[in-house]
């Protein structure tokens, strides 16, 4: 019996979860195939299908974490230092999900660090979300929450500080849960609102 379209979809649905589920466990520097097909309960030639080398498995890996940060749920806080706090708050492992996406994010680095065109997409990610950041604090800075200064310089800050606590967070989880991380950018934000 030939396969259909909705039978290809579903296994490539499989196949994303299996990605997914090895790069959380092991992150980047154990995403094998035969790790993915482990997790599929199938084998290194049915992956082939998909990926028939392994810099096309860590291709799409990279896809689907880009995909999976785009689509997960932001905070809505309305303007200024508020809507800024909401963005950073975004970006910290508070939750499962989100410390399972920045341990797949964190050990992405070493994959990007290694291949110049990667890095400098990643450079690009990083710069875009520092803008993001920037035109946060601007508003804040219109609105009197935040003494005025180079809105850029204040980002630069501000996504150092943040992803700082990510690293501590990933790495030592019991000192940094998610009420400490809260608190240490509430400070930080503080420390900048003064």
């Amino acid at each position: 019996m030939p396969r259909t379209k909705g039978d290809h979809e579903a296994r490539r649905r499989d196949v994303s979860e299996a990605v997914w589920r090895v790069l959380a466990a092991h992150g980047f520097g154990g995403l094998t195939m035969r790790a993915v097909a482990t997790e599929l309960g199938a084998t290194t030639g049915l992956l082939t299908h998909y990926f028939p080398a392994k810099r096309d498995l860590v291709a799409y890996a990279l896809e689907l974490l880009d995909e999976r940060t785009a689509a997960r749920p932001r905070r809505s806080a309305g303007h200024g230092l508020a809507a800024l706090r909401a963005a950073l708050l975004d970006i910290l492992p508070l939750t499962a999900e989100a410390t399972a996406s920045n341990r797949i994010w964190v050990s992405s680095w070493d994959t990007a660090l290694a291949d110049p065109a990667l890095g400098e997409e990643y450079a690009g990610k990083y710069g875009r979300s520092r803008d993001r950041l920037a035109e946060l604090v601007g508003a804040a800075q219109e609105r009197g929450e935040l003494p005025p200064g180079d809105p850029a310089r204040v980002a630069a800050g501000a996504q150092s500080f943040t992803l700082g606590l990510v690293v501590q967070a990933l790495f030592d989880p019991t000192a940094y849960p998610p009420e400490t991380q809260v608190e240490l950018l509430d400070a930080y934000l503080d420390a900048l609102a003064a």
